[in-house]
């Protein structure tokens, strides 16, 4: 029964040994944020200050949330992207066709992942992942305003030279996806505020860009 036992874990994890591989894509596949440095971001690098956010964050949510089930989702969410790259949010805005296709293929990443993965938690995986991109459940909801906050922060954090003319606006559209919790609504106040002061700084109208974001984005 032993020998059974170990052969069959030995197979487990030689598929997860396959999965970390795939993975290890994720600290060279880049993004389109900058760091402070003037280094391009890669996938890993938001996905480890996303779980140090909801780490962080956990005791100040008005309502208790199950910590390890959305430290798995943040893990897991951008996994996908080790198989479909990252596609930004701006090739998204200027393409809507691109939107689709990332849908599509990343689709396809989270079942080769599922079947990789079939002998052990694939299907947990697979379900996390899909959790994510539903956004009903109160984790998933966290899950993703940490997403969308944690892009704009690593924004305030590069030089302004890096931004789009597109990303001025992109700052004061967070709103839409943190009302649900108190908490996320007095970051994205100050996540925000920063990123006014950015603006300002660089002698741009932010009354003109928050008037210009609101009309184009709500």
């Amino acid at each position: 029964m032993t020998r059974m036992t170990d052969q069959i874990k030995l197979e487990q994890l030689a598929a997860i040994m396959d999965v970390l591989q795939l993975a290890e894509k994720l600290k060279f596949e880049l993004r389109h944020s900058w760091l402070s440095n003037g280094r391009q971001e890669s996938v890993a690098e938001h996905t480890w200050r996303m779980s140090l956010m909801a780490i962080l964050i956990e005791p100040l949510l008005d309502q208790k949330v199950d910590l390890a089930r959305l430290l798995k989702m943040i893990i897991i969410h951008d996994l996908v992207e080790a198989e479909a790259g990252d596609v930004s949010v701006l090739d998204q805005i200027r393409n809507p066709e691109i939107r689709k296709i990332k849908q599509q293929n990343e689709e396809q990443a989270i079942l080769k992942i599922r079947q990789m993965l079939a002998t052990s938690n694939g299907q947990e995986i697979y379900d996390l992942f899909y959790e994510f991109e539903e956004k009903k459940t109160f984790e998933a909801k966290v899950a993703n305003a940490i997403d969308k906050l944690e892009v704009q922060l690593q924004h305030n954090h590069a030089d302004i030279s890096t931004w789009e003319e597109v990303e001025y606006d992109l700052s004061f559209v967070i709103g839409k996806h943190v009302q649900f919790d108190q908490t996320f609504v007095l970051l994205k106040d100050l996540i925000e505020h920063q990123a006014s002061q950015k603006l300002e700084e660089a002698g741009l109208n932010v009354s003109e860009i928050r008037e210009r974001a609101i009309s184009t984005f709500s």
